[in-house]
């Protein structure tokens, strides 16, 4: 009698345990509270201090910081376009995933995947405040309080040994404070290249996920792990300093390109030259300047009545993109009176010359850049020249770290050794703009860079305080000027009633040993002698 009652104590616990398990799981998946209540709704000032602790999660953000401001225009466009965009959005995450599914079929005994059903539901995210930031890079920051507790129906399908399991995402939240950069800023719809985003703070997730209809995130504990699991790898990922970069538009046509190095170019000698004057003689000189650059073409000097001349000059040009940059030389007659004629051309491409090493060249002399003319046939002369392409240094990573909200960049050891700062190199000026600048007279503003007596100048704004020039000059140098300031002053002079003096509107001095300790600086600097006017400035020291 008892080895019978111990044979049934244990049948009945082997066979009572588990159905008591499957019993209340599914108990507790699909039952439904009986006592829920209507909320009490009273505004805000009725409530005491424990329920207002309870509701300070809830308040948008624009109530509780003065740096949010509100955006319910935002709120309400995103409503009216919400049935379209939750279109687009799920044809957009079918087309995209349906690669990454064909990767798997075969597999782990799979034999299909596809979305049954894929709505993003009838209720879309709302922005609870937008916070922006002004900076002194070109692109613009802002941070957007987004909350969403959607009513999506995302039905997965995995058909495993023509079994048919079905996974459906319900009931899904997020709360998030991304950070959205868009930069850079180019003249070229929409106006930015990319959309950079990151996470301020770990977001908050919670959703439902259903197994073949039972809800598995109501099983204790297996709720947590995930949401933690899953908020975890988001921070990992995309948490600040970490971001997602989304390109808008081709980097090649958009971004600015950057000078990489200098090409050192010496004009040598020419041989037999064409005779262009009265006298059987010719006055040559020759022109060089690179392709896909704006800036004026660089001179050699003139030999008066010689068709074999010998200059042996020196030049340096600034090199952009050495893969698809052209030198372009041209060889001209220089005349008292007239045009000056010329007397032969010729191109040489960059992606010949190996770094730091130098490479003499032998031209022939061309009418023109057609190869099927048939004056390119006729003898021209010949150009001697040698070319020495010396790249810059990027040994602090070109500064292409992250640098903090406003865009400034520290360099990688504070200071530089003194040996380390007497290469040749290329000094990056960009002046911006500037802000309240105003004369007494007249107000037409242009910027004027003064360095080691070289004089550069910005383009003319008629009648405005706060113009913006956006330009970019170059100075190549020796050596890094260490002790040296370079002073840009605001001018402005009349466009009619050229009797009027032009007048400043204000100057500064920058010591250029800020640029070549960090390699780029991007200030806005107090004018001297003026009210209230500012400019704007980016320079950068590259070193051959």
């Amino acid at each position: 009698m008892g080895f019978l009652s111990t044979l049934l104590g244990i049948l009945g616990f082997g066979i009572g345990l588990p159905l008591g398990l499957i019993v209340g799981f599914f108990y507790f998946v699909y039952s439904e509270p009986l006592d829920v209540k209507e909320p009490v709704i009273r505004p805000i000032q009725e409530c005491d201090t424990d329920a207002l602790k309870d509701l300070l999660p809830e308040i948008p953000n624009w109530i509780k910081s003065p740096d949010y401001e509100r955006v319910d225009w935002l709120n309400k466009l995103i409503l009216d376009m919400w049935p379209y965009l939750d279109k687009a959005i799920s044809n957009t995450i079918r087309s995209s995933t349906r690669p990454i599914f064909a990767e798997y079929i075969g597999k782990y005994q799979i034999q299909e995947i596809e979305f049954e059903s894929l709505s993003l539901g009838t209720l879309p995210p709302t922005f609870h405040g937008m916070k922006t930031y002004e900076t002194n890079e070109n692109e613009l920051l802002m941070e957007p309080s987004l909350k969403w507790a959607g009513n999506p129906n995302i039905v997965l399908v995995v058909k495993i040994l023509s079994v048919r399991i079905k996974f459906q995402l319900v009931d899904f939240q997020v709360f998030a404070i991304p950070r959205i950069r868009l930069k850079p800023l180019v003249p070229t719809f929409p106006c930015f290249a990319n959309v950079v985003v990151s996470l301020i703070e770990k977001p908050h997730v919670d959703f439902g996920l259903k197994v073949l209809g039972a809800d598995i995130m109501s099983i204790p504990g297996l709720c947590r792990f995930i949401q933690e699991t899953i908020k975890d790898q988001i921070a990992s990922l995309y948490h600040w300093p970490q971001s997602l970069e989304i390109p808008i538009l081709d980097g090649s046509r958009t971004a600015m390109k950057k000078p990489v190095g200098i090409l050192h170019v010496k004009i040598v000698r020419a041989f037999k030259l064409l005779k262009m004057d009265v006298l059987g003689t010719s006055d040559p000189y020759v022109k060089l300047s690179l392709t896909d650059e704006k800036l004026p073409a660089k001179k050699t000097t003139i030999k008066k009545r010689n068709l074999n001349p010998e200059w042996n000059e020196n030049f340096k040009l600034i090199v952009k993109d050495p893969e698809t940059q052209l030198l372009r030389l041209q060889v001209y007659d220089w005349d008292k009176v007239g045009g000056h004629d010329r007397l032969g051309m010729q191109l040489v491409p960059l992606k010949q010359l190996v770094p730091h090493e130098t490479k003499q060249f032998v031209l022939d002399l061309l009418k023109n850049t057609n190869v099927t003319d048939p004056d390119n046939k006729k003898s021209r002369g010949q150009l001697v020249v040698e070319l020495t392409f010396s790249p810059f240094k990027f040994d602090s990573d070109s500064f292409n770290g992250s640098g903090d909200k406003f865009g400034k960049k520290e360099s990688q050891n504070g200071s530089a050794s003194f040996s380390h700062l007497i290469e040749a190199g290329v000094l990056l000026v960009r002046v911006i703009g500037a802000e309240d600048v105003e004369g007494e007279k007249h107000t037409n503003p242009y910027a004027q860079i003064l360095f080691r007596g070289e004089r550069k100048k910005t383009k003319l704004i008629r009648k405005t305080r706060d113009p913006r020039w956006n330009e970019e000059f170059q100075f190549t140098i020796e050596e890094s000027p260490l002790d040296e300031k370079i002073r840009i002053e605001i001018l402005s002079k009349p466009r009619l009633l050229s009797f009027l003096r032009r007048e400043s509107l204000g100057l500064v001095d920058i010591s250029i040993s800020d640029v070549v300790h960090n390699g780029r600086i991007n200030e806005k600097y107090d004018l001297i002698n003026s009210r209230r006017g500012i400019i704007h400035v980016e320079m950068e020291w590259q070193e051959t």
